[in-house]
């Protein structure tokens, strides 16, 4: 056990095995509370280890697709430990097949879970976190949102929806002392283990990854950070904007365009946007001429 984390109130979402045992678990060894939240009774095992380990835990029953529920995970936290100062969004499920042959009905599922389960229980811990000024939350991002995957256009659009919420609660918590982030975990588990190859349950495990979860939740934690883990490496995405062109009156700015793409395209000199009105900005002063 070690006390970065003392006194710290975690909710962990999906936390019945896989990835979210193996957060709390670890996050648990660090000295933070932990809510096991889960569908089932799974979750009360955890809880159970965790308290048998001399930690702190509550295993609470709930649906992260139903806000009342999370509303209620919110209030059982409150009213056992006192506070809650860290949100983990674990809760996930997959659907893969290609588009053509996926339904509706399962492209929207995957958002639901995904997307607005993250929301959901976001939601519902906010406005403790924004009262007490101190909050951390994660959302679990993947690499088949930032960069693709085969058979995962569903939970590809959840996981990149995901990035673009943390873009945005990180700058609406700032002044709360609320950090937002986001985790794009490798690891074997039972949602993945009929995608990687056999090595990877060696390598690629579930408690490789919740180091990296546990850095992104201390009173030192970032903010707006994309952070990759996986079997013990750990790396960093950024959504970024290149230098870009500028064809202003040209006759034809379609052609124009169309015949600089790799100049539009080269990587040489991007930035890491500090916010959306970033892009207006820079071409607005590219368009005075004011470099850009």
């Amino acid at each position: 056990m070690s006390d970065r984390l003392k006194d710290q109130v975690a909710i962990v979402t999906g936390a019945g095995g896989g990835l979210g045992r193996a957060h709390a678990l670890e996050l648990a060894r660090h000295g933070a509370a932990i809510v096991v939240n889960d569908l089932d009774g799974a979750a009360q095992e955890v809880a159970d280890r965790i308290g048998a380990a001399g930690g702190r835990a509550l295993a609470v029953a709930g649906d992260v697709t139903r806000y009342d529920d999370m509303l209620a995970l919110a209030d059982r936290t409150i009213a056992a430990f006192g506070r809650v100062d860290i949100l983990v969004n674990n809760a996930g499920i997959l659907r893969d097949r290609t588009f053509a042959k996926m339904s509706l009905d399962d492209f929207r599922l995957v958002l639901e879970v995904h997307v607005m389960g993250a929301v959901n229980a976001t939601k519902a811990v906010w406005p403790h976190m924004q009262r007490q000024g101190y909050g951390r939350v994660v959302m679990t991002t993947s690499s088949s949102g930032l960069y693709g995957n085969f058979g995962q256009s569903n939970y590809g659009a959840a996981k990149m929806a995901l990035v673009g919420l943390m873009q945005t609660l990180a700058l609406e918590g700032a002044r709360h002392g609320v950090r937002v982030n986001c985790l794009g975990p490798s690891a074997m588990t039972a949602m993945t283990e009929s995608l990687l190859d056999p090595e990877a349950a060696v390598v690629l495990t579930p408690e490789r990854v919740s180091p990296g979860l546990v850095a992104l939740v201390g009173e030192d934690a970032p903010t707006r950070m994309i952070l990759l883990a996986g079997g013990g490496s750990y790396e960093c995405a950024h959504i970024t904007m290149t230098r870009g062109i500028h064809v202003g009156d040209a006759r034809d700015p379609v052609a124009a365009l169309c015949g600089a793409m790799a100049e539009v395209q080269a990587q040489a000199g991007q930035s890491v946007p500090a916010s959306g009105w970033e892009q207006p900005r820079h071409e607005l002063a590219k368009a005075l001429g004011r470099g850009g």
